[in-house]
């Protein structure tokens, strides 16, 4: 027989999984709008250290999946830690997002052909990202309700994809033009 203690805990795991999901989405508008809007130049640059556009291109979901991971621990830590509120989040998310990516950037600097310019913009803009799925994390844990935070979320990623697109159009970042079928 179910007690109402064991009822509130599914109720609990399926919050904590919808605010891991909703910070992976706001991190994905991030990302969009940081990769084909404001480093989209970088990658047309011929690069030894960078796959072709067209082999990039189908390998975002990997890309993307690591968002999740990154979401997940951020909800782990932030849990452990008492990160409550999107101020807090932010704040605890900017700090490991620049330690994770600080490091990572560093041993790329250390063995491989990046550009400096290429590496400093995911320094800055990966630590960025972290930073907002903190918040969300932060805002979720902090008992904001899912359906305010649902809202906040998919106005936060469709203005970065239209802000993107309007880039794009506008000729301020470039269009990545390639062949899928190689």
């Amino acid at each position: 027989m179910m007690t109402n203690a064991d009822s509130s805990e599914p109720q609990r795991l399926s919050r904590l999984l919808a605010v891991a999901v909703l910070a992976w989405i706001a991190m994905i508008g991030v990302d969009f709008f940081l990769h084909a809007g404001l480093l989209a130049r970088l990658y047309t640059e011929p690069s030894p250290f960078l796959l072709p556009p067209s082999r990039a291109f189908s390998l975002i979901p990997l890309g993307y999946l690591s968002f999740l991971l990154l979401a997940l621990l951020i909800l782990w830590l932030a849990r452990r830690l008492g990160i409550r509120g999107a101020r807090a989040g932010f704040v605890f998310g900017l700090q490991l997002g620049a330690i994770i990516w600080g490091a990572f950037v560093l041993g790329l600097a250390s063995i491989s052909t990046a550009s400096p310019s290429l590496l400093a913009g995911w320094f800055v803009g990966q630590a960025v990202e972290l930073g907002v799925g903190g918040a969300v994390v932060g805002s979720g844990l902090g008992r904001r309700p899912l359906r305010s935070l649902l809202l906040r979320v998919l106005a936060l990623t469709v203005a970065a994809f239209v802000v993107t697109i309007a880039l794009q159009s506008a000729g301020l970042a470039p269009q990545i033009k390639f062949d899928p079928n190689p």
